[in-house]
């Protein structure tokens, strides 16, 4: 999740570039954030959340799969006070293959089955046991996980087929780590989320997925950057890197991550 973590930055050092201190030894504080939607996870913990927010969306895990955010249910209840949007989840995704993960299925026949070697099925089914688990720990924090929009994090940032040496960027890697993501969608669907969305850039989607064409357009984009807000506003008109429609689009906004509803 490489953007999220580039992006944070703490209330101490936005009070540090901000000038030097004032004769009482003090620093000024930061200014406040304009109202906006919001995106935070575990790099916040126990940091100020913004003070005003149109809309809240709270990053599930702990900065990769199988892992809770420590503040979850603190993020959320904060994202609740949203005065515009409903509050959202987001969640990470990865397809490390069994040469890199613990958690590589073996011998599950549901939803696919898998022997537990490099393939497809176990892609998938990989990605279907990470959302899964993201699900429950977004469960146990509210009892409206199931009624709240979910977006998946797709980031080089994650540990990946493509990107892993033992595999790399081949036509079968690519294959596999678009199966990981069509598992974490259906995973979701499952769990009675109607609506499942896909945060990335086109770059590093291309990079993980090679492109998937139509497989995903279904789901709605939400594009990463930390630019302004009219850059922001000039990628709600672009194509999508899935090839659905653009909601969202990230910027900075005083040290928060910001996005702008397209």
């Amino acid at each position: 999740m490489s953007l999220r973590r580039a992006l944070p930055v703490t209330v101490a050092a936005l009070a540090f570039l901000a000038g030097p201190a004032s004769a009482g030894g003090h620093r000024p504080p930061p200014p406040p954030a304009t109202p906006a939607t919001y995106d935070v996870s575990y790099p916040q913990c126990g940091r100020a959340l913004p003070g005003s927010a149109t809309g809240g969306i709270v990053g599930v895990n702990n900065g990769i799969v199988f892992s809770a955010n420590p503040c979850l249910a603190t993020e959320w209840a904060w994202a609740r006070n949203a005065t515009t949007y409903a509050p959202a989840f987001y969640a990470n995704t990865a397809n490390p293959g069994p040469a890199y993960s613990s958690h590589w299925p073996a011998g599950q026949v549901s939803p696919q089955v898998c022997d537990g070697t490099n393939s497809a099925a176990c892609s998938y089914d990989y990605g279907w046991n990470a959302a899964k688990n993201s699900f429950a720990d977004a469960a146990a924090a509210t009892t409206t996980a199931a009624a709240t929009q979910w977006w998946l994090d797709v980031e080089t940032g994650n540990s990946w087929e493509t990107l892993e040496s033992a595999y790399g960027q081949t036509a079968a890697a690519q294959a596999n780590d678009r199966a990981s993501l069509a598992g974490a969608v259906a995973a979701l669907h499952d769990s009675g989320v109607a609506t499942v969305g896909v945060y990335s850039t086109s770059y590093q989607w291309g990079q993980i997925t090679g492109g998937s064409g139509t497989t995903f357009a279904a789901q709605p984009a939400w594009i990463a950057g930390v630019g302004s807000l009219s850059t922001a506003q000039a990628n709600c008109r672009t194509t999508s890197f899935t090839g659905g429609r653009v909601t969202l689009a990230q910027y900075a906004s005083n040290g928060y991550d910001a996005d702008y509803h397209c």
